[in-house]
């Protein structure tokens, strides 16, 4: 087999222009992907890891029963919520830990009445993973000793013209279906840009969810925020065991609408990849097979000096497959460090619509945030290496069994 590979090796190079336009198609093809993944990377943790932060953490624990009521916010005290805390801040994947208060209510004044749903937060623990807590733009976030205040979205103030100062009624649902009310000052307003999210999402501190709905020390959720996107499974297992009264989800489990839009997201880019990869196993058969009709002279000469037809297979084989894993290793060099350049400086999103209106992917941008910061791991681009590789010793199969079938006599003769 040495000597296959001596003479493949030698012969890749013999006519170099076409080595390298065959490289250069390959290593094009499997930049363009990597670049691709990276991007595509970079969007899904700014868009679900700022998703998780609007719906309170990767991870949640929350009293047995609330899966089949969740989407009534049911106020299901939790029977110890700072044991719950301490088995979260037990997991090494684990960035902060907070407890919160849910529920469903209405915000009301005399320009009109909104249904919402009000958090009572943690401020101080919140703030460093809070979406909320970075876009304040008018007033102040919430602290913790807060009462009768109420941080509310841009969207919603609009629509109630409200301002920092303004009083308004606040509604909710306590436990058994008990309405509780309250008269609330604004303290503070956020913009996200998502103006969904604005009208519908009210913040207060839990010290005062705690006293509105008779809940004094306790907490309906646990919510549990983590590196990023991705880490739920192992964490929901090891929480599930160290806290068997109580059910523990993943974000995904509770919203699966966005699971499937990242299941969707992966198959387009699936099918973006395999595109690509039938593209560059084309160029490499065109490639191969020129060589053999050019070479059929010496493919003759080959076979008279006693080369067996299956030694041409392996002979032409292994120069598609040296062709691939130049193409390949190029490619993922020139890839990987495109995508760790902007994995550390980001591309400007924004830049890219020129001062456009956005208009209805304004609300995905909000979550995205301006910056775009490329994300890729090792096992993404040694996979997509490794597979171009493949397609490569796939499109040399064919060439090579043509030359093997060549006749010696007829090939020395060939012009």
């Amino acid at each position: 087999m040495g000597k296959f590979l001596i003479m493949a090796w030698r012969n890749v190079w013999r006519n170099w222009r076409r080595t390298v336009i065959a490289v250069i198609a390959i290593s094009l093809g499997l930049t363009l992907m990597l670049v691709f993944d990276g991007m595509l990377g970079g969007m899904n943790q700014a868009l679900y890891g700022n998703t998780v932060k609007l719906q309170g953490g990767h991870v949640q624990v929350h009293a047995l029963g609330f899966r089949e009521k969740a989407n009534r916010m049911p106020l299901l005290p939790l029977v110890d919520p700072r044991a719950a805390v301490e088995a979260a801040r037990a997991q090494p994947e684990v960035v902060a830990v907070v407890q919160r208060i849910e529920t469903g209510g209405m915000v009301s004044n005399r320009e009109g009445t909104m249904a919402v749903v009000i958090t009572g937060i943690e401020p101080e623990q919140e703030a460093p993973v809070s979406l909320v807590a970075e876009n304040i733009v008018q007033g102040r976030y919430l602290e913790g000793n807060d009462e009768d205040v109420l941080l509310i979205g841009e969207a919603l103030a609009e629509r109630l013209e409200l301002t920092v100062g303004d009083r308004v009624t606040l509604v909710g649902r306590a436990t058994h279906e008990q309405m509780r009310r309250r008269t609330m000052t604004i303290i503070g307003i956020y913009d996200l840009g998502i103006k969904e999210v604005e009208e519908r999402l009210v913040y207060v501190s839990l010290l005062e969810a705690q006293t509105l709905f008779d809940l004094r020390d306790q907490a309906t959720e646990v919510a549990v925020h983590l590196e990023q996107v991705g880490q739920e499974p192992p964490v929901v297992n090891r929480l599930q065991t160290a806290l068997p009264g109580y059910e523990v989800d993943a974000w995904d489990t509770l919203d699966p609408t966005t699971r499937q839009m990242m299941e969707l997201e992966a198959q387009v880019m699936s099918l973006f990849g395999l595109i690509i990869l039938l593209i560059a196993g084309v160029g490499i058969l065109n490639l191969m097979l020129m060589a053999v009709f050019e070479r059929t002279r010496e493919i003759g000469v080959l076979a008279a000096m006693g080369l067996k037809r299956w030694e041409t297979v392996v002979l032409f084989l292994l120069e598609g497959v040296l062709i691939g894993l130049l193409g390949a290793l190029v490619g993922s060099l020139l890839g990987g460090a495109i995508a760790a350049y902007f994995g550390r400086v980001g591309l400007d999103f924004m830049a890219l619509y020129g001062g456009m209106d956005v208009g209805e992917f304004g609300e995905l941008i909000g979550l995205m945030g301006d910056r775009i910061y490329f994300r890729i791991g090792i096992d993404v681009l040694l996979g997509r290496a490794l597979t171009v590789a493949i397609i490569a010793t796939l499109a040399s199969l064919y060439p090579a069994w043509q030359a093997s079938r060549r006749e010696p006599a007829e090939a020395l003769h060939y012009v």
